[in-house]
């Protein structure tokens, strides 16, 4: 029996899943929750991610892999291979896990992860909780599969000071702490990968990283040279860091692609690996033969975003960028704060306005820059 395990966690997250060529293999996905471009070791030196920067270096580092502006929409996206607004289960085989955070609903039992096509839960349904007492909102909230789940009451879920004592020269607080959870999700991946390695998983073993959206710069974290931030549609929203690991399964490794990837094409892609098919009808295309051997992208576009309410839109042909409206709060590049900096990021209170930008906007983003044209 292969193993599905998925891993959605608050500040940073992993998960593991199944391969199509042979023996369908395991798949491990890991969805690091809101974590910035400039916040990997192989986007910044100054980040201390060894065990990510090893698997990311002799894999392939997926540099055009994009994601939604924010959290719930990219794991539809991750579980669906619809987009948000297009919004059924398939039996392949596979035990499926779940651990960290679900947050893509809890209004009755059927859209909890037990109801969902999950074996195993062990996390909380919520986002934003605190790390210690796991509550928000007043509420209580961590779960090991259908019940509430007291075993871990007043013990931090993810970053001891000792990660945060590593960048003991970092004078911004909310940067500091960032950065300790940042070193400490990649111990967790560390733990988790070394797992895999003993139990022999890893022989055949399909590894797929990636955040689910960019980093909230309004709270410690980086984007840069990327534009904007969590919640907009700005590249710094949405492209996100991402690589893939597989001892056997590619024919090419150890470099960095550009081809166009969206969240949308993991679920065909791992269906594929697992030697199954998508239903028709979904807006994902399979990426299989991109990452294992390097191929062109099968997609030459794909939607940022459609929200009429908010009149925050934006759409990608090629190396073409078209927003409609705003396209967040969020607008400009937000520098690291200087190491004695005693406010993060000088973000100007103008800056947190919606700004009154042009209804339509069309951009160039070859490379990394988002250029008006």
């Amino acid at each position: 029996m292969q193993h599905v395990l998925l891993v959605l966690a608050v500040t940073i997250g992993l998960a593991a899943l199944p391969s199509c060529l042979g023996i369908p293999p395991h798949v491990i996905f890991i969805v690091a929750d809101d974590l910035g471009w400039n916040d990997v070791g192989w986007h910044n030196p100054a980040m201390l991610t060894p065990n990510l920067d090893k698997y990311a270096a002799q894999g392939v580092i997926l540099n055009s892999s994009y994601v939604q502006p924010v959290c719930t929409p990219s794991r539809n996206c991750f579980m669906t291979g619809l987009f948000p607004y297009h919004t059924g289960l398939q039996k392949v085989g596979y035990k499926t896990h779940i651990v960290g955070k679900w947050h893509l609903g809890f209004c009755n039992w059927k859209y909890t992860p037990m109801f969902r096509g999950f074996d195993t839960f062990f996390g909380y349904y919520n986002g934003a909780e605190d790390y210690y007492t796991h509550i928000r909102d007043n509420g209580f909230d961590f779960r090991f599969n259908d019940t509430v789940y007291h075993g871990g009451d007043n013990v931090y879920s993810a970053v001891p000071k000792r990660f945060e004592d590593l960048y003991s020269h970092i004078q911004t607080k909310d940067r500091r702490i960032y950065c300790g959870m940042v070193s400490a999700l990649d111990e967790a991946f560390g733990n988790v990968t070394q797992a895999l390695e003993d139990s022999g998983i890893a022989d055949n073993m399909l590894l797929i990283f990636t955040t689910d959206n960019g980093g909230p710069t309004y709270s410690g974290a980086n984007n840069l040279p990327l534009r904007g931030a969590k919640t907009t549609t700005w590249e710094g929203g949405t492209k996100g860091a991402a690589f893939v690991y597989s001892k056997n399964l590619f024919k090419r490794t150890a470099y960095t692609s550009t081809e166009l990837i969206h969240a949308v094409d993991w679920f065909p892609t791992i269906l594929e690996a697992a030697g199954a098919e998508p239903e028709s009808g979904i807006d994902g295309v399979s990426q299989l033969a991109t990452i294992t051997s390097g191929s062109i992208s099968k997609r030459t576009e794909f939607v940022y975003n459609i929200d009429d309410v908010t009149n925050m839109s934006a759409i990608r042909y090629g190396d073409y960028k078209l927003i409609k409206g705003g396209a967040g709060v969020f607008n400009g590049w937000y520098p690291l704060p200087k190491l004695h900096a005693s406010h993060l990021y000088n973000v100007s209170a103008e800056d947190k306005v919606w700004k009154k930008l042009p209804e339509y906007m069309l951009f160039n983003i070859k490379g990394m820059t988002e250029e008006l044209v």
